[in-house]
């Protein structure tokens, strides 16, 4: 069944408990913390999931919990594989496949080594896949960064939009020229071009990219959500906005996913800022760490309550949390 997979697409955190395990009670909290903020699908099993940390067992476990929390709210996609192999990755994307997911997301890293050529080693790759996988299952293509970025190439993109099989691709090129251009060559596809990229976010959608799909969506994903719907009118609040959101994303740098978690257990969705990926003491790390978040959240509070404040019709179109609430709870996490 073909399901629109666009829009905020938060790049869903994987919360552990202080012994390492997967804390699952936590994990239901942030599912529906996502869902209340304005979240218009859920992609589990990303990099931000820490899934290059996680055993098959665990990626399958946590795409299936997403698909059976969300209960057909939005839809769900997750990456599929994380190994070298394609045969490898072949098994492991149809055991993805079976939880359930309304998109199975290639991560294009995947799909060739770091010293292969671009010109043709991707497409061999998808063909060879692609023969693999059921017919009728959407498809979506992830430029993550880690182990290393490989961006598409504009063929790449031709064959994925002329094959009809895929539904989106969360650009990481960070460039608006690129994002451009690809919404171009996608034109009249089913293939969405999502940036992920906060400092471009604002441009891109104006200029076709029908969603976000960054690690900020894990602080203020209601706020992207506002930007989205007011797209196509010209806004002086959009254009300030722009530069809030875009200021605020420097706080990946000083530690991710850890300073998305330690935002997170300060709002009470779960209680370790537990990581894999990096056993770093982010407190240590980055000594105003707390008092940075603090002004992220402060932030967002004003801006949410500009745009309540706002006279279109985008104000009424998008419904935002309790800010108020929001702002209380980091209050008293003091």
């Amino acid at each position: 069944m073909t399901v629109p997979i666009k829009g905020i697409i938060p790049v869903m955190l994987t919360p552990f408990d202080d012994d390492g395990g997967i804390d699952w009670p936590g994990y239901t909290t942030l599912v529906e913390w996502y869902l209340a903020h304005g979240a218009d699908a859920l992609f589990a099993v990303c990099q931000s999931s820490e899934m290059f940390h996680l055993s098959l067992a665990e990626r399958v476990q946590l795409a299936r919990c997403t698909v059976d929390l969300v209960n057909g709210r939005v839809p769900v996609v997750a990456c599929g594989h994380i190994s070298d192999d394609l045969d490898d990755q072949l098994a492991e994307l149809r055991a993805i496949a079976e939880t359930g997911v309304d998109g199975l997301i290639l991560v294009t890293n995947r799909l060739a080594g770091q010293q292969e050529p671009d010109a043709g080693t991707v497409k061999a790759s998808l063909e060879h896949i692609l023969s693999g996988l059921p017919g009728d299952l959407q498809l979506g293509l992830y430029e993550c960064p880690a182990p290393y970025r490989r961006l598409l190439t504009d063929d790449d993109i031709r064959f994925c939009a002329d094959s009809g099989r895929f539904v989106l691709l969360k650009d990481v090129s960070c460039d608006l020229e690129t994002v451009t251009r690809r919404v171009r060559l996608a034109e009249g596809s089913p293939l969405a071009i999502i940036n992920a990229n906060a400092a471009i976010a604002w441009p891109a959608m104006r200029a076709g990219s029908v969603g976000f799909c960054g690690v900020l969506n894990n602080f203020h994903p209601d706020l992207y959500h506002w930007l989205l719907a007011a797209r196509h009118e010209p806004s002086a609040l959009a254009d300030e906005l722009s530069v809030f959101l875009a200021l605020s994303a420097t706080c990946e740098s000083l530690g991710y996913p850890a300073i998305a978690k330690l935002f997170h257990q300060r709002l009470g969705t779960f209680k370790s800022i537990r990581c894999r990926a990096n056993d770093d003491d982010i407190r240590a790390r980055v000594w105003a760490v707390d008092a940075i978040l603090e002004k992220i959240v402060e932030g967002s509070e004003i801006y949410r309550r500009k745009i309540a404040g706002h006279g279109s019709s985008m104000s009424n179109r998008v419904a935002l949390p309790d800010a108020a609430a929001q702002l209380a709870a980091f209050s008293a996490a003091d």
